[in-house]
C-alpha cells in the first residue's frame, strides 16, 4: 500500500468534507483568501502555467553560512514527500491541523487557518528539517551559537514546501530566512503554501529574522508554529512586502514557564495586499510577549494587522505587550490594525494599542532642510522608524550590524517607494477598521 498516496487523498476528503475558510471566518474576515482550488493548483490559469525548476539552479531549499560566523553543528536533511518513508520523517512528532468544530470559543481563532494545513498536507512534495546544535549542547561550559542563514525559490507555479526546525537545548542559534523573488528559478506567478514547525528545547534561543518579498502577482501564505520550553527565547524580525495575495501567520506557545517571545513585523504594501496575524498563546508560567508592527501602505494597497494574545487560566505572572502602528505613505490605502488581549488569570500584566497617522511633518521639514528631495526624506524617516523597531525586537546592536540590516532595510524601504506612484503627492488618510 502506498502510505503517501492515502495520506494526501486523506487530506483531500477532509478538506471536501469540511470545507474552505467561510468569508466570514473572525481571522480573514478582512483579506479574506483565494480558494482552495488555487491553492490545489486547480485553476485553468494555474494548468498553463509552467515552472520546473531544478535544485541545481537554486529552487528550494539552500543553507548557507552566514558571513565569517562561528558555525556550530546544524543536521539537515532534506525530504521527498512522495517517497512513504521520507514522508513519514517529514512529517513525524508533528500536530494534525484540526477545525474549529468543538474548540472553545477563545481558540476557535488558532484554528481558524485548518484548511490551509489540510491543502499543504495534499500537495506538499518537498521539505526540509534541520536539527540544530550538539547532542548534549546544555551541559556544556559555554553556550553554543550557530549562524545560518536559509534561502528559498519556488520550485514549482503552484507548491506547499515545508520546514522543521529542532533547536537544541541550551543552543543559541542565528537564522536569517530569505523569500526572494529571482528569475533563475521560477519566472511565472507563484502560488505558494509554506507551513514551518519551529521547537525550541529548555533554555535554547531563536533569533530569526525572516525577509519576504514575492513577486507582484504571487499568492502566498506563510504559516509558522513556534512551540517554546522551559526558559527559551523567540525573536522574530520580519521584513515583508505586499503582492496578489499574501498572508504572514504564526502561531507562538509558550509552554515551558519563563519562555519568552518577540515579534517584531515591518509590512510594505504598495499598491497591493498584505496581512500579517500573530497569535501568542501563554500557558506557561512566568512567560512574557511582545508584538510590535509598523505596517506602511499606499496606493490601493490592502495592509492588515491581526495580532491575538491568550493567557490561559495558569500562566501566572505574565508579562504581554502589543503596540499597532500604521502609516499611509501616500494614495488611499486600507489600514486595519486590531490588536487583542485574551486574559483567563487575575495575576498578569498586559497592555496593549494602536496608532495610524502620517509621517511626522516636523521630521519631513528637518529633512528639507537638509537639502534631501521628497522621497528621500520619506525614505530617510521610514528606515529610522524600522530600524527601531527591529532593534526592539533583537534589542542588540551589534546583532544588528553584523546582519547587515540597515541595508536590507534600506533596499526594502526604497522599492516600497519607487513602487508607490502616489509617494511625492501630499499624505492623505488612510481607513482603519
Amino acid at each position: 500500500m502506498d502510505h503517501a498516496r492515502a495520506d494526501i487523498l486523506a487530506a483531500r476528503h477532509r478538506l471536501q468534507d469540511a470545507g474552505w475558510i467561510p468569508r466570514d471566518a473572525e481571522a480573514f474576515r478582512h483579506l479574506p483568501p483565494p480558494p482552495a482550488v488555487v491553492w490545489l493548483g486547480e485553476t485553468s490559469e494555474a494548468a498553463s502555467a509552467v515552472c520546473d525548476a531544478h535544485p541545481l539552479s537554486g529552487a528550494g531549499w539552500t543553507l548557507h553560512p552566514l558571513g565569517q560566523t562561528p558555525q556550530g553543528r546544524v543536521d539537515a536533511r532534506w525530504l521527498d514527500a512522495a517517497d512513504p518513508a521520507q514522508r513519514k520523517e517529514l512529517f513525524a512528532d508533528l500536530p494534525l491541523p484540526t477545525y474549529p468544530d468543538g474548540v472553545a470559543p477563545g481558540d476557535i481563532a488558532q484554528h481558524d487557518a485548518a484548511p490551509f494545513a489540510w491543502v499543504h498536507r495534499a500537495l506538499c512534495r518537498r521539505g526540509l528539517r534541520l536539527r540544530i546544535g550538539g547532542e548534549h549542547a546544555s551541559g556544556r561550559g559555554a553556550t553554543e551559537t550557530v549562524w545560518i542563514q536559509l534561502r528559498h525559490q519556488p520550485r514549482s507555479a503552484v507548491e506547499a514546501p515545508m520546514l522543521v526546525i529542532d533547536v537544541q537545548a541550551g543552543v543559541h542559534c542565528v537564522l536569517v530566512e530569505t523569500h526572494h523573488r529571482e528569475s533563475v528559478a521560477c519566472e511565472q506567478p507563484v502560488v505558494q503554501n509554506l507551513h514551518t514547525h519551529i521547537r525550541l528545547g529548555a533554555g535554547a534561543t531563536l533569533q530569526h529574522l525572516r525577509s519576504v518579498q514575492p513577486g507582484a502577482a504571487d499568492r502566498v501564505a506563510h504559516h509558522l508554529r513556534v512551540q517554546l520550553g522551559p526558559d527559551a527565547r523567540y525573536e522574530q524580525g520580519l521584513i515583508a512586502t505586499g503582492s496578489r495575495y499574501h498572508l504572514q501567520r504564526q502561531v507562538v506557545e509558550l509552554a515551558g514557564n519563563r519562555a519568552e517571545a518577540r515579534s517584531a513585523g515591518l509590512l510594505l504594501a504598495a499598491g497591493a495586499d498584505l496581512e500579517q496575524q500573530v497569535r501568542m498563546l501563554h500557558t506557561g508560567e512566568r512567560t512574557r510577549s511582545h508584538i510590535e508592527a509598523l505596517a506602511l501602505a499606499s496606493g490601493a494597497a490592502r495592509a492588515v494587522v491581526n495580532a491575538h494574545t491568550r493567557i490561559a487560566p495558569g500562566a501566572a505572572d505574565a508579562e504581554v505587550r502589543q503596540r499597532l502602528t500604521g502609516v499611509p505613505t501616500g494614495g488611499q490605502p486600507r489600514l486595519v490594525l486590531r490588536p487583542h488581549l485574551e486574559i483567563h488569570h487575575d495575576q498578569v500584566q498586559a497592555a496593549h494599542g494602536a496608532t495610524w497617522g502620517a509621517l511626522p511633518e516636523d521630521a519631513l521639514f528637518y529633512a528639507r532642510q537638509r537639502g534631501l528631495d521628497e522621497r528621500s526624506a520619506r525614505g530617510l524617516i521610514i528606515e529610522g522608524m524600522a530600524s527601531a523597531l527591529l532593534a526592539r525586537a533583537f534589542g542588540d546592536p551589534l546583532f544588528i550590524e553584523s546582519l547587515d540590516l540597515p541595508g536590507l532595510l534600506r533596499q526594502a524601504v526604497a522599492q516600497h517607494l519607487s513602487d508607490d506612484p502616489t509617494a511625492l503627492t501630499a499624505q492623505q488618510e488612510a481607513v482603519h477598521g
